[in-house]
């Protein structure tokens, strides 16, 4: 089936085709048809399956079809993301496929000045693609105005849950008219996603592919043992010996992630990492960097990660497993995108082991080990715990006994967790 057959204008074919898609993904397939025709969508799709696409393309459709846009600017589509990679990403989607229509639309994300934001805002736009701490800094500034939207679209629905950004979702949510399309998209269906679901969505369609649970059938995924110690010279090797020219590489922190990227370059491998402690033009220029293959290796945590969209990703490598297994899901789905292969490799130590094994439980499936010559693990090592990183030690923090907390303590505390969360998603 090609794009022709899903009914969409002629300008959309154009700019699809010029960017060389000719058949539709699954999430396409099923997405774009119940869209165009006005209706809600819960969808189950993880990046990397043309998602992004799936909502854009009816969505310029429909802001055309009812012709609003030759009678002034106001805002009628709004698109949520969790990050700013994947706000920048979304934006130029909007952009490449919109080419041809005359749409405006505009990104904002926190990390950079507000005041081009409100410049672009106040020139009038069609579609805003809006991360949700920076959006609320709008909104209390009265630079954004929601009160026209037609369509709303949460992309990674379920990230920004986990990244507590349900409060700022129910205040933009207070904004926007009960009458309009709303487009849900996770990659996974928890209770709070539904729960969200059951209050915003109106009779929704729903569309899955590619569950959480299931890793990609193009990415071959190997375990390569080693000590923790000598796992950045087993990485300097295995870029090395096999002369790859472009590597995703995982770390839990920000502090491990620019220790290693400075010691990758030590040894002559150009990297560079990016997190949400690097400023927002450090993020951009080391992705842009990466992707002209200035530099070689690009090491990321999960969050600065989430949203990274690479065509033909050829090799993702876990320098450390995530504390938590779906992370994993995650990070090996940068690569093998759009039936393209790739190769997911883990270098793992003794410490490691039970996250390995709550990995596999989640896949329902054993990950092959190699282990490399020269690089064999020493048994008389013992594991130690992790401190470090995303997950189980950083939720068993209880609050302080004996202290009572006024209610505006509370709410103190809640807007400076949603500022923490911002500085580094957002």
């Amino acid at each position: 089936m090609s794009f022709e057959t899903l009914g969409l204008r002629a300008e959309l074919l154009r700019a699809v085709s010029e960017k060389g898609y000719t058949t539709p993904s699954p999430i396409q397939l099923q997405a774009i048809p119940p869209i165009l025709e006005g209706k809600d969508i819960m969808g189950g799709a993880q990046t990397g399956t043309g998602k992004t696409a799936g909502f854009t393309l009816p969505l310029l459709q429909n802001l055309m079809s009812s012709g609003k846009h030759q009678k002034g600017r106001a805002i009628r589509a709004l698109v949520l993301t969790p990050t700013r990679e994947l706000a920048a990403q979304v934006g130029e989607s909007v952009e490449m496929y919109g080419k041809h229509l005359p749409l405006k639309s505009t990104v904002i994300f926190g990390g950079v000045s507000i005041n081009p934001q409100i410049k672009k805002l106040r020139n009038g736009i069609d579609i805003l693609v809006a991360t949700p701490g920076r959006l609320l800094d709008h909104v209390s500034q009265n630079t954004v105005d929601l009160s026209k939207l037609e369509i709303l679209v949460l992309d990674e629905a379920d990230r920004m849950l986990d990244m507590g950004f349900i409060h700022d979702i129910r205040k933009v949510l207070a904004r926007v008219p009960k009458q309009k399309q709303t487009l849900l998209f996770s990659a996974t269906f928890s209770a709070d996603i539904k729960k969200l679901a059951n209050g915003l969505l109106n009779s929704p369609t729903l569309v899955e592919v590619a569950r959480l649970n299931t890793a990609t059938e193009t990415v071959t995924q190997v375990v390569h043992p080693v000590d923790k110690k000598r796992k950045r010279e087993l990485l300097s090797f295995l870029i090395g010996s096999n002369n790859w020219k472009q590597v995703l590489v995982f770390n839990r922190t920000k502090h491990g992630a620019n220790r290693l990227a400075e010691q990758l370059t030590n040894d002559g491998i150009n990297s560079a990492a990016i997190h949400g402690n690097k400023s927002q033009s450090a993020r951009t220029k080391a992705l842009a960097d990466f992707k002209s293959g200035k530099i070689r290796v690009l090491v990321a945590t999960d969050i600065a990660a989430r949203g990274i969209d690479i065509d033909q990703l050829p090799h993702v490598v876990n320098f450390e497993l995530p504390n938590v297994a779906e992370d994993y899901v995650h990070r090996i789905g940068r690569t093998g995108r759009a039936g393209k292969e790739g190769e997911a490799m883990s270098l793992v130590c003794i410490d490691e082991h039970k996250l390995l094994k709550d990995i596999e439980r989640l896949m329902k499936r054993e990950i092959p080990s190699v282990i490399i010559d020269g690089y064999e693990p020493d048994p008389s090592i013992k594991a130690e715990p992790i401190q470090n990183g995303r997950g189980r030690q950083q939720q068993r923090r209880r609050p302080a006994a004996n202290k009572p907390r006024s209610g505006n303590g509370n709410q103190n505390r809640q807007r400076n967790q949603r500022r923490r969360k911002s500085n580094e998603a957002a």
